[in-house]
């Protein structure tokens, strides 16, 4: 039995935003996959997909889904509406958009010399090491510069990786970019956190002679 889970890639990935299975071709390969109607829906909830007697089985004997209230009908129309535009040509062109946003963030950051490590998907996490440190970094990131990045801290990561979570949007412009990277090159001076020369940045630099 093949199981997905797919909570950070539907409606971000493949042709009609089913998620990384489709965007791979191997949909018919996986026997569960389970999603949320949060996230890139913009609604709430999850679902399990799979075939009638596994789902049957899920319904039957899951606790977790016996006691659960049923989601209300305005928020699962909005979750339908939303998986309809994602499926339509409009969602392509948003994925694509997404995907080109998610590039130039990374490089901009990169650029700067900012840690982000290195991942296959459209969050760009930025190392910081420190829980209280990571913490503080995404409350001033609120309070004075205006801009929401969630902390990751433990148990979430391990102790020691703590990291901010960037996750840009297809919405998300040059502007903003720029307004977020500031921010973060700002903060970092402030507490003194390292800064690694990017590739970009080490070919620009002129080596030093020797008098």
């Amino acid at each position: 039995m093949t199981f997905v889970d797919e909570v950070h890639a539907v409606g971000l990935y493949g042709d009609r935003g089913a998620g990384v299975a489709e965007r791979d071709g191997l949909m018919h390969r996986i026997d569960a996959i389970t999603g949320t109607l949060g996230k890139a829906f913009a609604s709430i909830g999850g679902y399990l997909a799979g075939n009638h007697d596994l789902v049957d089985m899920i319904r039957s004997y899951a606790s977790g889904f016996i006691f659960t209230t049923s989601l209300p009908p305005p928020v699962l129309a909005a979750a339908r509406a939303s998986i309809a535009v994602l499926k339509s040509a409009e969602g392509q062109e948003l994925r694509s958009e997404h995907q080109r946003r998610v590039a130039i963030v990374k490089k901009r950051l990169q650029n700067e010399g900012l840690p982000v490590i290195e991942a296959p998907s459209h969050i760009l996490p930025l190392h910081v090491g420190e829980a209280a440190l990571c913490t503080r970094i995404s409350t001033e990131l609120l309070a004075e510069h205006g801009i929401y990045v969630q902390s990751i801290n433990y148990p979430t990561v391990d102790k020691g990786d703590e990291r901010l979570r960037i996750a840009p949007t297809p919405h998300h412009t040059d502007g903003l970019t720029e307004q977020l990277v500031d921010a973060l090159c700002t903060i970092w001076r402030k507490y003194d956190l390292p800064l690694e020369l990017s590739h970009s940045k080490r070919a620009h630099v002129k080596p030093a002679v020797a008098a």
